[in-house]
């Protein structure tokens, strides 16, 4: 009892100080202004920044909470959105951070080197990489809540996965997007 009790002291220490060492960029609100600009308001510094992405192949993900879509939208340069899909996202004391980010690695196979599978089994597979704290979207069951990842289903991960590309733009937020890609996710999906 007494070892739980430290353990979990430890953990939420842990997670307080990774929390703080977070820098200002992940510390930011992204609002959905169109299909392809957005405007990211920083918490620290108030400010605002207007973002462009027309033009631009880019993953929008809605991350799992209240008032989100819980899914990813792949959109391409000319703005359509041609996959999407369920995901699930960080628990309440891993919350992933919004923002908008660019993939920094992409790996076939990865092993988390924080939480690393017991059995030795890679657990990231897939894994594209936007911040150097390993936040990642990655292969994973979207029925479970993440450490800070996007788990993306594995028969979603692999188009999205042979499509995304090192410097691509990755736009997290708590919005929803699903108003500005429901026409396309109709045209796609209807039989």
């Amino acid at each position: 009892m007494i070892r739980s009790f430290v353990l979990l002291c430890f953990a939420v220490s842990l997670y307080a100080k990774l929390q703080s060492e977070l820098p200002v960029s992940l510390k930011q609100n992204v609002h959905i202004l169109t299909k392809t600009v957005f405007e990211t308001l920083s918490h620290q510094s108030g400010k605002s920044n207007r973002v462009d992405l027309s033009d631009r192949d880019f993953i929008l993900v809605s991350v799992r909470e209240k008032g989100s879509d819980g899914r990813f939208y792949a959109v391409d340069r000319d703005g359509t959105v041609w996959l999407s899909g369920p995901i699930s996202s960080g628990a309440p004391h891993y919350r992933t951070p919004s923002g908008i980010f660019r993939i920094l690695e992409k790996r076939r196979r990865y092993m988390s080197r924080r939480y690393p599978d017991t059995n030795g089994v890679n657990n990231m597979d897939f894994m594209m990489r936007f911040t150097r704290w390993g936040h990642a979207l990655h292969k994973g069951d979207v029925r479970w809540l993440s450490h800070g990842c996007i788990h993306v289903s594995e028969k979603d991960v692999i188009p999205l996965y042979r499509w995304a590309y090192i410097g691509m733009p990755i736009v997290i937020t708590r919005e929803r997007y699903m108003p500005f890609a429901k026409s396309d996710l109709l045209r796609i999906y209807a039989d």
